[in-house]
């Protein structure tokens, strides 16, 4: 009798994230821009390589890297916003109930802009390439030796020179 039930659950535990994403819809762009409007409501938004303008509600988390963030009207974020090698700028009567982090670019916040949470601005280029430059260069380092590595045992050995009697 009860394994007559493990399908139903089943079915119930699988459709309950697609049920509660159909009110708040996560977005995710490559390359085109996010825009919520003063009358929408979202989940989280994943930017690359764009940029996400805010006038209504985020229920979610924001991210962006190599885009903006702008936050303008009564725009809102429940989450953490976050942003790699761009820009954020939160204009009057904006809340970002979690984190605030940028990093490689700058913050403009107006003084009536809320944050709930820690604000860390990293701005300038030179940040990103401090945190992400010496696991690159490790790697190339890693990837030149065992190149070296593999011609130096495909290089035939030097035969030793005939001596004259």
């Amino acid at each position: 009798m009860r394994d007559s039930y493990l399908p139903f659950v089943f079915f119930l535990l699988a459709s309950v994230p697609f049920a509660s994403a159909k009110d708040n819809p996560e977005y995710t762009q490559f390359g085109h821009d996010i825009r919520v409007g003063p009358d929408q409501q979202t989940g989280d938004l994943t930017c690359i390589g764009c940029s996400i303008y805010i006038r209504g509600q985020v229920a979610g988390d924001v991210t962006a890297v190599a885009g903006n963030v702008v936050i303008e009207g009564e725009g809102s974020v429940a989450g953490d916003l976050t942003t790699v090698l761009g820009d954020v700028r939160l204009e009057s009567g904006t809340k970002v109930a979690g984190d605030l982090a940028a990093v490689g670019g700058s913050l403009r916040r107006q003084p009536e802009a809320i944050v709930g949470g820690d604000v860390t601005a990293l701005e300038g280029r030179g940040w990103f390439w401090l945190i992400v430059g010496p696991p690159v260069l490790i790697f190339a380092g890693i990837a030149g030796l065992v190149v070296w590595l593999v011609q130096r045992r495909q290089r035939p050995a030097p035969t030793p020179l005939a001596r004259a009697a």
